[in-house]
């Protein structure tokens, strides 16, 4: 009989045990792939994980190199979501640019969020006034791993230079703003939602130019590559910048893992669009969300859930590639 009792106890102390391991689990919580915590990936997803988290749906924000690093932990099941480029994204999806023979698939296309311009960002002391004064100087060209290594790549290409003709640096958006700040850097790309905090925190304890790219250049790497479309950072957008400054965009898309249901990804969906404007207070960039601009630049499938928000408000989109 005393056998039996301490058996018994000892299978509730064990369920008890599980139970409770089970609470504390984090397991179940949505990891989410943003960017460096200077720029605007990790502050929209601060923002969505303030304002779509709830006891259902918890948001576990990760700090990022950026679009490479998050389309790779999204294949391999890291992620559950991220926020990438549209042009990287293409390029896992189809194996080609920086994925060239090595696509990366596993997730789907939940909102085309923004446009990111490439911004290039210099001090003025460094007397870089075009992209053609590149040449010979402190650059960083983006943290590797992160997308902006293809923009600043296919940029200078345009200008007919290369990163051998650059004293080139692979920095974070906050260290390249700290290294211009303190001298030690002349200019950095940024693909981002302008303003980004980096550059916004960097314009105000230092004189700043915002570089132009020519008109003859942004045509032809709009013709080039189908990814990039002509956008303006307007003037004002950080201290001392008077005029509005001419740049190739990039969207930015959020992505969702296959592996997550229809009914979580329907409602992260409809989330975003309930939460549009407060999301727009809620970050430093232009992030204006609508139905036709959240199909802008997605050329791989959709989620499912991701799709059936959209039917039920008029719009069809491809679910399979």
């Amino acid at each position: 009989m005393k056998q039996r009792k301490r058996i018994l106890c000892l299978l509730l102390a064990a369920a008890i045990m599980a139970l409770t391991a089970g609470c504390g689990d984090k397991s179940a919580d949505l990891r989410f792939g943003t960017g460096g915590t200077g720029g605007t990936y990790y502050a929209y997803g601060t923002a969505v994980s303030e304002l779509l988290g709830n006891e259902t749906t918890v948001f576990d924000v990760k700090a990022t190199a950026g679009s490479m690093a998050n389309l790779r932990l999204l294949s391999e099941d890291y992620l559950q979501l991220a926020i990438a480029q549209s042009d990287l994204t293409d390029n896992a999806w189809h194996g080609t640019g920086l994925f060239e023979g090595q696509a990366r698939t596993g997730y789907s296309a939940v909102a085309s969020l923004y446009t990111e311009p490439c911004q290039i960002i210099a001090s003025a002391a460094s007397g870089i006034q075009s992209v053609a004064d590149l040449e010979g100087k402190r650059v960083s060209v983006g943290e590797e791993e992160s997308g902006v290594i293809q923009n600043a790549e296919q940029i200078l290409l345009a200008y007919g230079l290369s990163f051998d003709m650059l004293e080139v640096q692979h920095l974070s958006f906050a260290d390249a703003a700290a290294a211009v700040a303190d001298g030690t850097l002349d200019a950095f790309f940024c693909t981002a939602g302008a303003p980004t905090t980096a550059v916004a925190n960097l314009a105000r304890q230092a004189d700043i130019v915002v570089v132009p790219q020519d008109a003859d250049k942004l045509q032809r790497l709009t013709n080039t590559y189908e990814s990039y479309t002509a956008c303006t950072i307007p003037a004002g957008t950080y201290a001392g910048q008077t005029e509005d400054v001419a740049a190739v965009g990039v969207r930015a898309v959020l992505l969702a893992s296959d592996k997550l249901s229809s009914d979580q990804v329907y409602q992260i969906t409809a989330g975003l669009f309930d939460n549009a404007d407060a999301l727009q207070l809620s970050t430093p960039a232009d992030t204006p969300l609508t139905l036709d601009s959240a199909l802008e630049g997605i050329t791989i499938p959709y989620h499912a859930g991701a799709a059936q928000f959209y039917a039920e408000n008029g719009v069809s989109v491809e679910t399979e590639g």
